[in-house]
Formats: C-alpha cells, sequence, structure tokens
C-alpha cells in the first residue's frame, strides 16, 4: 500500500466534512430563517428605507442648482422641422449635464407651459444648472428671444387638481403625427383661453424628458419581445385548437358518412380519422414586435404632469377636462391617458392616497420618474418642443389688453373684445403709449363713433382734446354724453356753420398777441397756412409768398405796439392787410408808427421793392381775403381784435374744444388751414415747459381727407413731432390713398394704434400690407358693420391685429347719458368760447379799420418818415 493513501483518503474525508458542514449550516440557517422571516422582511425593508432616503437626499441636492429660461417669440416665428428637432436633441443632452453622483430621477430638462392670466401661455426651459449654456442658444434664431427666467411664486389657491398623464394603447405604436399648421399647441392654448387670473386660475403643465439607460431599454425590448412570442404561441395554439375542432367536426357530420358509404374506392371506406397539422408559431420579426424602440437614436423617456387651480369651485376641474381633450389631438394608436382608476363616478389618481405625496415631490423638486410606458421618440413631441408659433391664434387676456373702467386717465377705450368663452369685455390702452392713432374705412362703419367714445371717455377722466369736424355731425352724436356739470365749465364751442335765426359766433385773431406770441412765429403760421391752402409754394408763387410776408410782419408788429400800449382792443386783423396794401393813408401811418419794431431787411423792402409792385400784383394775395371778408361768419370770426380761441391755453388748463369749420370749400378750407397752422405753432410753443410739467391734450380730426385738402404738410409735420410735446392725434379718414403722400407716410409710419373697418378690397390692402395680410384684404372686407381690425401697443410690444366691435355711445355710456341737459351744455359751451351774436361781431368787425387807424394816428412819432415816404418839411 503505498503510504501516502490514509494521508490523503484523511484529507478528503476532512473536506468532505466541511463541505457536509456548510450545507448543514445553510440548511440550519434557511430553516431559522424560514421560521424567523420577519427579520429579513425587516433587514430587506430597512435596505430598501436607507437607499431611498439617499437617493432622495442626492436628488433633492442635485436638484438644489438649477437654471430656468423663458423663451419669448415674436409674432413671425415660424420654425422649421429640423429646427425644432435640434432643439429637442439639446434638450436629451443638457439632462445629462449633472454630477456623476446625481440619481437617474433629477437627470432631466423639463418644459413648463404655464397660463396664469399674465400671458396667453409662457414657455420655460428648467433643467440642470450645467445645461444652461447650451440651452442659451437657441436654434431658432432672433424669431425667439431667450431670457433668464425669474422664479416663480405662486400663492395658494382654494381649490387644486392634479393629473398625471401616461401612454396607453400599443406600446410600440408612435403618437399622431400633428401637422406645424395650424399650431400643434393650438388646442392646449384654447383650453386655457377662458382662464381668469382675478378668480384665482392657474393651468400647468410640466414635460420632463430624460435620456433613459440602456439597461432599462434592453430590458423593455427583452420585455415587449417576450410578450410579443408569447402572444404569437397563443396565437398558434388557439389556430390549432380551431383546427382540430373544424376537422372534427367535418369527421363527424353526416354528410362525410354519407360520402364514406356512397364511396367506391375501397381506401376511403377503409381510412381512419384525417391527420391533423398544427400551425407552426411565425418568426417574431423585432422591427415589428419593436416598433419605435427599434432603434436607440433619440429616444427618450418622459414624464408628463398637469395641476389646474382655481379659487372658484369647479373651475380647476373643468379645466382638467379641457386639457384632457387637447391632449387627445396627439393620440392614434398610442395616445396621452390620465393614471389612475376610476371607481364609478370617482377617480384615484395623483390628488389622492398614496400617489398624490410622489406628486407633489416630483413637482416640487422637478424630479422625473417616468411610467415604464412613457417612451418616445423626439420626433412624436414636435408640437411641444417649441413656442407658439405664427400659426398659434392666441387669445386676448386683461394683462395683454387692459379691459376699460370708466374715469381712468391712464386709459384709452378701443372696443368690445369678445373672447374665446363668448363673454365681453370692452378693452383699452394705455394713454401713455397710444400715441397717433389711424382709423380707416367705409362711410358708416364707425369710425366716427369709435372716436366720439374714446373722447367722450377722455373727458370724463380729466383729459384736454380737440376735436375737429368739417361737418359738426360729431357735436349733437355727443352732447348728451358730455352734459354734466363738472365737464361743461371745460367745454367750449366753435362753430362756424352759422345754424339758427340768431347764431352766436366766438372769435379768434390769428394776428393777435396778447398771449405773448412770438412775432416770427405767429407770421410764419399764417402765411404757411395760406401756402398750404392755396398751394403756393417758392417756384409757383414768390412774390405772393413775400408780400404776405411782408404785410403780415407790419401788422404783427403794429399789434405787439397796441398789446404793450395796454389797447389789445385796437389790434389789426388779417382783413387789414387789404387796407395796407391798397391804402396809402393807412399804410403810411402803419408803417410810420412801426418802424423802429420792423426788422433792416423789412425796412428796405417796403422803401425798395413795393413801390415798383404793379397794382395788380396785389390781386393774388388779396382775393382769399376777400372771400373770407364776403362770408358774414368767417368776417365775424376773424376780425375781432382780442379773440377768444387761444389753443394753447386750452391745451394747458385741460380744455374740451370742439371745432367745425362749417364745410370743405376754399374758404372753409383757408380757416382749416389757419386752425391747423396754429395748432401746431401752439404745440410747438410749450418748449418753454419742462417735459414733465407738460398736459397731455389729444386732437381728433374727422374726415382727414377734407383737412389734409386744406394743410397736408402741417398735418404730416403734427404726425412728426406731436409726440415730443406730449399731444397725440387721432385722425380717421374714409382712403388712405387719397391723402397727400407725405401724410400717408407719417401717419402709417408713427401710428402706435392702427385701425380699419369693412370697405373695399383696394382701399383695406394698404392697412392689411402693414399686418403682412394676416388677416387679408378680403377677410376684412367682408366683415360686419361695426367691427374693426387693431393693432395696438401695449407694454412696449404691438398686439393683434385684434377683431373688434367698435363701442356704440348709446351702449357703452348708457349711465352718463344727460340728454336733457343738453341745452345747457349747449349754452355753457358757446359761453366758453365767448361765443356773441353774430350780427354784433359784424358790426364790431365793420369799425375796427376806424380803431386801428385812429390808434397808429396817436402812436406815429413826430419827425419819422415811414419807409416808401418822402419826409415833407413846412
Amino acid at each position: 500500500m503505498d503510504p501516502a493513501a490514509p494521508y490523503v483518503t484523511g484529507g478528503e474525508s476532512a473536506a468532505a466534512g466541511q463541505v457536509f458542514g456548510l450545507l448543514s449550516g445553510l440548511v440550519d440557517a434557511v430553516n431559522w430563517l424560514y421560521a424567523h422571516w420577519y427579520v429579513l422582511a425587516l433587514v430587506v425593508g430597512a435596505g430598501w428605507v436607507i437607499g431611498q432616503s439617499v437617493v432622495r437626499s442626492l436628488a433633492a441636492k442635485a436638484s438644489e442648482e438649477r437654471m430656468a429660461l423663458e423663451l419669448v417669440p415674436n409674432r413671425h416665428f415660424e420654425p422649421r422641422l429640423e429646427e425644432i428637432f435640434r432643439r429637442g436633441v439639446q434638450l436629451a443632452r443638457a439632462s445629462t449635464a449633472m454630477p456623476w453622483w446625481a440619481p437617474r430621477r433629477a437627470k432631466t430638462v423639463q418644459i413648463r407651459m404655464r397660463a396664469d392670466g399674465s400671458s396667453p401661455l409662457r414657455y420655460r426651459i428648467e433643467g440642470p444648472a450645467g445645461g444652461q449654456r447650451l440651452l442659451s442658444i437657441s436654434p431658432f434664431g432672433p424669431d425667439v428671444t431667450v431670457n433668464k427666467g425669474l422664479p416663480i411664486t405662486d400663492k395658494p389657491r382654494e381649490h387644486t387638481v392634479r393629473a398625471e398623464f401616461i401612454l396607453r394603447g400599443k406600446p410600440t405604436a408612435p403618437l399622431r403625427e400633428v401637422p406645424l399648421i395650424p399650431d400643434p399647441l393650438q388646442p392646449l392654448i384654447d383650453a386655457v383661453a377662458d382662464l381668469r387670473g382675478d378668480l384665482g386660475d392657474l393651468a400647468e403643465i410640466r414635460l420632463d424628458i430624460q435620456r433613459a439607460p440602456k439597461w432599462a431599454l434592453k430590458a423593455r425590448r427583452m420585455q415587449l419581445l417576450g410578450a410579443a412570442r408569447r402572444s404569437e404561441r397563443r396565437e398558434a395554439q388557439r389556430a390549432a385548437r380551431w383546427l382540430r375542432q373544424d376537422a372534427s367536426s367535418i369527421d363527424d357530420s353526416l354528410s362525410w358518412h354519407l360520402q364514406e358509404l356512397l364511396s367506391d374506392n375501397p381506401r376511403s371506406a377503409g381510412a381512419g380519422r384525417r391527420l391533423v397539422m398544427p400551425p407552426v408559431p411565425r418568426r417574431v420579426e423585432p422591427a415589428q414586435a419593436l416598433g419605435k424602440l427599434t432603434d436607440d437614436d433619440q429616444l427618450v423617456r418622459v414624464q408628463l404632469l398637469v395641476m389646474c387651480a382655481s379659487n372658484i369651485e369647479g373651475r380647476a376641474q373643468a379645466r382638467l377636462a379641457q386639457l384632457q381633450a387637447a391632449f387627445d389631438v396627439f393620440g392614434a394608436r398610442s395616445r396621452w391617458a390620465m393614471r389612475g382608476w376610476r371607481l364609478g363616478p370617482w377617480r384615484v389618481g395623483a390628488d389622492h392616497w398614496p400617489t398624490r405625496r410622489g406628486f407633489e415631490r416630483r413637482w416640487d423638486l422637478g424630479h422625473c420618474r417616468p411610467p415604464r410606458a412613457n417612451w418616445v421618440r423626439l420626433e412624436e413631441l414636435t408640437g411641444l418642443l417649441k413656442p407658439p408659433t405664427v400659426h398659434c391664434r392666441l387669445p386676448v387676456l386683461a394683462s395683454d389688453l387692459p379691459t376699460f373702467e370708466f374715469g381712468d386717465p391712464g386709459l384709452l377705450l378701443q372696443g368690445i373684445y369678445q373672447g374665446p368663452d363668448g363673454q365681453e369685455r370692452p378693452v383699452a390702452t394705455y394713454a401713455e403709449e397710444t400715441l397717433f392713432e389711424v382709423a380707416v374705412g367705409k362711410a358708416g362703419g364707425g369710425k366716427t363713433e369709435r372716436a366720439l367714445a374714446q373722447a367722450i371717455g377722455w373727458a370724463h377722466a380729466g383729459g384736454g382734446l380737440m376735436f375737429l369736424d368739417p361737418h359738426r355731425d360729431s357735436w349733437p352724436r355727443a352732447t348728451p354724453f358730455l352734459a354734466h356739470e363738472p365737464l361743461m365749465e371745460r367745454i367750449a364751442l366753435i362753430d362756424l356753420n352759422g345754424l339758427g335765426p340768431a347764431p352766436r359766433v366766438s372769435s379768434w385773431n390769428p394776428l393777435g398777441m396778447q398771449h405773448g406770441q412770438r412775432p416770427h412765429e405767429v407770421v410764419e403760421a399764417i402765411t404757411d397756412a395760406y401756402a398750404s391752402a392755396l398751394g403756393w409754394d417758392d417756384l409757383t408763387a414768390p412774390r405772393a409768398l413775400t408780400i404776405l410776408t411782408s404785410a403780415l410782419a407790419v401788422l404783427v408788429a403794429v399789434n405787439e405796439a397796441a398789446c404793450r400800449a395796454g389797447r389789445p382792443e385796437d389790434q389789426a386783423t388779417i382783413f387789414h392787410v387789404r387796407a395796407l396794401l391798397a391804402d396809402a393813408d393807412f399804410r403810411r401811418a402803419a408803417l410810420t408808427s412801426v418802424a423802429g419794431r420792423l426788422d433792416a431787411e423789412t425796412r428796405s423792402w417796403w422803401e425798395v421793392v413795393f413801390p415798383t409792385l404793379p397794382p395788380d400784383a396785389f390781386g393774388v394775395v388779396l382775393n382769399p381775403i376777400a372771400r373770407l371778408s364776403a362770408n358774414p361768419v368767417t368776417r365775424a370770426f376773424l376780425g375781432q381784435p382780442v379773440g377768444a380761441y387761444n389753443i394753447r391755453a386750452a391745451m394747458d388748463a385741460r380744455m374740451i374744444v370742439w371745432v367745425c369749420p362749417g364745410g370743405n370749400g376754399p374758404t372753409d378750407r383757408l380757416i382749416t388751414a389757419l386752425l391747423a397752422r396754429d395748432l401746431l405753432r401752439a404745440v410747438r410753443s410749450r418748449r418753454d415747459t419742462p417735459e414733465d410739467q407738460r398736459v397731455p391734450f389729444r386732437p381728433y380730426f374727422d374726415e382727414l381727407i377734407t383737412l389734409t385738402g386744406a394743410a397736408p404738410e402741417t398735418i404730416a409735420t403734427m404726425f412728426e413731432d406731436f409726440r415730443k410735446y406730449r399731444c397725440q392725434v387721432h385722425g380717421m379718414t374714409q382712403l388712405l390713398a387719397r391723402l397727400p403722400a407725405a401724410v400717408r407716410l407719417s401717419l402709417v409710419q408713427n401710428a402706435s394704434t392702427l385701425a380699419t373697418t369693412a370697405g373695399s378690397i383696394s382701399a383695406i390692402a394698404p392697412i392689411t400690407a402693414e399686418w403682412g395680410d394676416n388677416p387679408s384684404p378680403e377677410r376684412v372686407a367682408t366683415m360686419d358693420r361695426f367691427e374693426h381690425y387693431i393693432s395696438m401697443n401695449v407694454h412696449g410690444q404691438r398686439l393683434g391685429p385684434v377683431q373688434l366691435r367698435g363701442p356704440h355711445l348709446d351702449a357703452v355710456f348708457a349711465a352718463q347719458a344727460r340728454p336733457q341737459h343738453v341745452p345747457a351744455l349747449e349754452h355753457a359751451a358757446l359761453n366758453n368760447a365767448r361765443a356773441l351774436p353774430l350780427g354784433e361781431l359784424t358790426a364790431r368787425s365793420a369799425q375796427q379799420l376806424k380803431r386801428v387807424t385812429d390808434f397808429l394816428a396817436e402812436q406815429a412819432p413826430t419827425g419819422v418818415t415811414a419807409p416808401g415816404q418822402t419826409k415833407r418839411y413846412t
């Protein structure tokens, strides 16, 4: 025997004993654990609790540093599919910009779409702080402004509902491919269109995007492939079972037995039952079984959370139902559905135990714990990866366009807006942002009615205005709503129509110097008014301009001397130009009296040039003055030495001045030109007042075609310069094309509010062209009466065009109507304008030449030779 054999045998025995002992110990341990199973359960539970606590702590720490970006698109934002896809790739990449120790639930980028009444839909992106640099560079270009998002703090609402959406249906099928036109976000925006911030309404959608780990994707694929194979085997077994049943039924049928008896074939007579071959399960194709999960490219997991709140019971639940219906638009064989269970009329979901706490934790910390089925490709999220585009119809909220409040001096009424819920509200723009307005549309479309409503609201709020209406129709329409005691003290009526058996007319001396005007500004204003109304310029009528300018310079000097002498009632008027040019005695007295007040050039002209002019050179200057003198009303209005009309004083006193020139004939156009040029001079004279002390004033020009026919350059200059002096012009016209080019260009360029009613396509096209033909001229042309499309400036941004219904005075200001006080208002308006009977003013005008002559005789210094005259010695 080998001497080593006993040793080997002993070693083997020892090893076997150890193995046996180990197995016995394991069996004993298993028996003990089986008997004390609760110990194992406690250890496993404690380990799971500790692990979850550590994971939650790390996730919360990782979520402390997050960035927020707010995307604000402009009205021309129209992205392409490639740009949206690139944005999705950026979001997926940015979700991993976390420390290595951060748990998976914290590695996510969140898209927040929020509606709280401040805007139709705020679009924010929140995610890891490390992804800010990547996400700040938007592939959408300059059409989307990326701003740093500020923290959002919500006040507690009384009623809140929550919901989590998961993908239901075939798990491998994609969502419906929603086209970009119209905007895929339109159903969501429509769902929150009637949201009211004053009731505490709030709706927020949060879409978390997370790059899934490879192992999770492989596990999901294995699960789907296994399910597909099991399904195929079940189908094969079911088919075999049905096949055997069909074969048995055939063999046992009466027809089969009769066939065997009648058959001559002995083989068939002795044949047994037919052999049935069961179908073989088909091979499962991975691409068909996995669907959208076949490839790894741009495959992400998503979590969709929704919260709605309100202070009114039922509104939050209704809002959630609207959003649920909006998400149905994205559904096909796979669709978004609310997670939870329905038990009769009750639904158990994110609002109830045990899921509510987890929902709130994910909502507050921005964590992503997507359901197992929520796998999507970036192409399926195209509609949610970008802000609203140009193809999205946004509602007009109270925060976008404020609601008009009667008596608020900061608001200007614009019209009646009907919201998506059918409710109407009067909307307004901010007065400080409404610099110039232009309204276009056919006659009777509601332009003047809208301007009157705005002017009446502004007047009741304490604002000053001037309403220039050549046809006077606006005055009787407005008087019932202006007949209030506080307003009667501020209203003045300048009516040159001479209506009634005993008309009363106000007065105005364009040459009057009693208010301290600058002489050269007065001369320039009157000369330019004549030139505008009569079509004079330096090429066609240089001599007429020179004669008129020189004559006005002398008369203004005379008036300045009369005012300094304390005798303003002895001032000359515009009708004394004829006496100055045609009456040698009057001319000699005037020139002698003011020789020291005239500049050297003017004196030289009267000494050298005037004596050489033929008599017929004065006809072009005197002819329009003769027409003014032939009309009793204009003769009385312009023939008074001290006029009551002073537009500069009216501005500073917040007066409401209604001016009705009386028509659109040649004489009326000259009056209008004089008034317009004087308004321009008066507004520019506010240079002597600090900007913050200039009182806002709003001229309203009805029938711009008539007004600009008299003073085109003056009206154009108003739309260019008045903003600097806090004077805002509102113009109305039927056709832009009939306005002079200078006026038309200035109107459209500087208009902060642009409005149009229905009309012909050719008349509306210039306005819709400013809006990019959205809406089209054809659509605007078919609007109902009193409907307007308006674009406005609100908060420094262009809003609209928005379709509004024009305000009707009888509806909007029904509570302010005082028709019984209209006679008192008209009496007060004429008194404030210091209107006197027409006959009295005509007689006073006829005597004014004698008064001026007497004054000149008294003021003429002894021994002074008038320019152009020879000194005589006695």
